[in-house]
């Protein structure tokens, strides 16, 4: 057998265990990849909100990644929860020699509400972090935060945030459209390519915690395993829908529960 695809995967833990790093790991090993990582914040979180967090010193996130990449050859990573500047600056600093895909979720909220980006944050992300992302995948309050414009409201408007974005650095721009109204959700991969367009039915749950992070895990997964982006982007959105359809199954929690991130392996 060969070796299997490594990612790593820098963000924050949720004690729930439905978003941050036990999201990530989860979605990762759903999709056969192997998950090292790198921890930026410790947060007391549930279903229901964000009860604490602490950020850890950004000497020892730096020292994680780069314990990682001494052994571990990674085919991927991917960046979700960071929570201030000097963490920001620490992860550029330590991913400075690596070349492979990067994929940013730009977290800055929790499905609660909560805080999870300080606001002198957000410029040293796009300045410092941005421009690395192979594949940047915000939500739509997020993109409007980075790009300090309003929300899109309407699919051209969502394009031209995403042009906007790629125009900061990203290579390609996935803008989620979970955020937005009606009964289809629209996610637009903006690229060099042009736009790709990825539908799926809006599902009536209010069990979604973590779903971005684990998309965006799914997608650095797929592009571990050599998936060209648009194919790493069809296939992660394909399986997160299918862990949302699953998530009533699961009953965790009393608030936002998370998704069935094994949905195709048992029920």
């Amino acid at each position: 057998m060969g070796n299997i695809s490594r990612i790593l995967v820098i963000a924050g833990s949720d004690s729930g265990g439905g978003a941050g790093i036990q999201a990530d790991i989860k979605a990762a090993s759903a999709l056969g990849v192997y998950a090292a990582t790198a921890i930026t914040a410790i947060t007391a979180q549930n279903t229901t909100g964000v009860q604490a967090a602490r950020m850890l010193p950004p000497g020892l996130v730096s020292a994680q990644i780069a314990s990682v990449l001494a052994d571990i050859e990674v085919d991927a990573v991917k960046i979700g929860m960071l929570g201030d500047a000097g963490i920001i600056e620490a992860v550029a600093d330590a991913l400075s020699g690596y070349k492979g895909p990067i994929v940013l979720d730009p977290v800055m909220v929790a499905k609660s509400g909560d805080a999870l980006l300080a606001d002198d944050a957000v410029a040293a992300l796009a300045r410092a972090l941005v421009p690395r992302a192979t594949i940047l995948t915000p939500n739509l309050p997020e993109a409007a935060r980075l790009l300090s414009r309003e929300e899109a409201g309407t699919p051209d408007a969502v394009e031209a945030q995403g042009s906007a974005l790629r125009d900061m650095g990203a290579r390609a721009v996935l803008m989620k459209g979970g955020h937005a109204a009606g009964p289809v959700c629209r996610d637009a991969l903006i690229s060099a390519a042009g736009t790709a367009v990825f539908e799926a039915p809006r599902l009536s749950t209010r069990n979604t915690h973590g779903t971005g992070c684990s998309l965006s895990s799914a997608i650095a997964a797929e592009l571990a395993k050599g998936a060209a982006p648009q194919d790493a982007v069809g296939r992660a959105h394909g399986w997160l829908h299918g862990a949302i359809a699953a998530a009533d199954a699961l009953g965790v929690g009393r608030g936002h529960g998370p998704v069935h991130h094994f949905h195709e392996v048992w029920t």
